[in-house]
């Protein structure tokens, strides 16, 4: 016991959380840049696709969001499984499935296959998010775990910093190359990596501190110790039942709703709004919208950092959820000048993706015990159904009035809606029932 209490020193444990994150981050944020490029690459296929299979603006937003109807009806089953089978089986498993799938999205040829396919890779992929945010709890307390989650969501924004310009390059150099079309090099090369990704998970990951070898057994006890936290006003739940009988899981649930509706509506048309400005050249435009995914990545990590400072989750992320509804109100205004329009859409994203980055800081220090993974799975299920209705409804906005403005509008009434949802949930609302010994 003196040699934990030895290493509960500052520079100790600051040493052995270094030695962590250099062992799991960087694989977890390759990962996870894939995952997200692989969900948003098709609004760069879009530009040459939708002439090629005859898509209309309402057919694309609906195939572009059919993914996450997939995805939340195989996440729940998905990370009930983990603590049972361990992220190192389960994270093999849905990075193969979906390199896979998206790879295939080249033998699209329809809009019943384009569907299919979007639905596919959403099934595939259940459970990865949600997954990998349980995985990091077991491993950070609630001390470090916004800069953890920050750390490996900046992913997302950074698979938008790599994903435009490489696959405008991709789009714009191989069509023609083996008599298949630019859009569809770009689902084979994008997509084919997160299989050899699936192998290294598979013979590198530890599922979880007791099992990394490259830990001494006073270091996996301390990281254990760091990481139980039950009296740290977190609550212990033993049953998944008991989860969904927690009216702040939905209020939770809702919140992220409103959350992810504008983050993926401005993923799937962020080349779109771009190109309105009078952007025709692909690679040029591949690199602005490049710019917006660069702030947030910036801005994710030093929500996260400031957020674990404090010690404060709720403000950390509702106000940038705010900041978000009032630059997305002002877009419109700015149309017709490219440079107006580009800065208040990099703001705007960036202040969605902090608002994301913190959130999932509040489950991850509001439930532990062996059913955290299915509480945790449960809110990013009812709340990833977004991923489907943001691009959706901006698509058949769009299609109705013939403009973007609508859709701008009513993305920013839900990041609003997130902001309040965010600020109403208090820590007070959850039952003190739900605690155990």
């Amino acid at each position: 016991m003196s040699t934990i209490q030895t290493l509960r020193g500052g520079d100790a444990v600051s040493a052995l959380y270094s030695r962590i994150n250099w062992r799991l981050l960087p694989l977890l944020i390759a990962c996870y840049m894939f995952a997200y490029l692989d969900r948003v690459n098709v609004g760069f296929a879009k530009l040459q696709m939708q002439s090629d299979l005859g898509l209309s603006d309402a057919a694309y937003g609906v195939g572009a969001g059919i993914f996450f109807i997939g995805y939340v009806l195989f996440e729940i089953p998905s990370n009930l499984m983990l603590p049972k089978i361990g992220a190192r089986l389960t994270f093999s498993r849905i990075l193969v499935l979906w390199g896979i799938t998206s790879a295939c999205m080249l033998f699209v040829r329809n809009v019943p296959t384009f569907y299919a396919m979007r639905f596919l890779l959403g099934i595939f992929e259940a459970g990865f998010a949600p997954g990998m945010i349980y995985y990091l709890s077991r491993w950070y307390g609630p001390k470090r775990m916004a800069r953890a989650i920050a750390l490996v969501f900046v992913a997302g924004p950074l698979g938008g910093v790599v994903g435009g310009p490489l696959s405008a390059w991709l789009i714009s150099s191989l069509g023609g190359v083996g008599g298949l079309a630019g859009w569809q090099w770009m689902f084979l090369v994008e997509g084919l990596p997160c299989i050899a990704l699936g192998a290294l998970v598979w013979f590198t990951l530890a599922n979880r501190p007791a099992d990394a070898r490259w830990l001494t057994q006073d270091e996996q006890r301390l990281v254990e110790a760091e990481t139980g936290g039950h009296g740290d006003g977190s609550h212990r739940i033993d049953s998944f039942r008991e989860v969904a009988k927690n009216p702040r899981v939905y209020v939770l649930a809702l919140a992220y709703f409103c959350i992810i509706f504008p983050i993926y509506a401005i993923s799937f048309w962020l080349p779109t709004l771009v190109k309105e400005q009078g952007v025709n050249d692909t690679l040029r435009l591949g690199w602005y919208v490049a710019i917006p995914y660069v702030a947030a990545a910036i801005a994710m990590y030093a929500a996260g950092r400031r957020s674990d400072k404090v010690g404060e989750r709720r403000y950390h992320s509702a106000l940038p959820a705010l900041g978000a509804a009032v630059l997305l109100v002002m877009t419109p205004y700015a149309s017709g000048n490219l440079v107006a329009t580009l800065v208040l859409l990099t703001l705007a994203t960036a202040c969605m993706w902090m608002a994301y980055t913190v959130f999932w800081a509040i489950p991850a220090e509001s439930i532990s015990g062996p059913a955290a993974a299915g509480g945790i799975a449960l809110i990013n299920t009812i709340g990833l159904s977004g991923g489907f209705w943001g691009p959706a409804v901006f698509g058949w906005v769009k299609s109705a009035t013939g403009s973007t403005h609508g859709g701008l509008l009513v993305m920013a009434c839900m990041a609003a809606l997130s902001c309040v949802l965010i600020l109403a949930n208090k820590r007070r609302g959850v039952a003190a029932k739900t605690r155990t010994a």
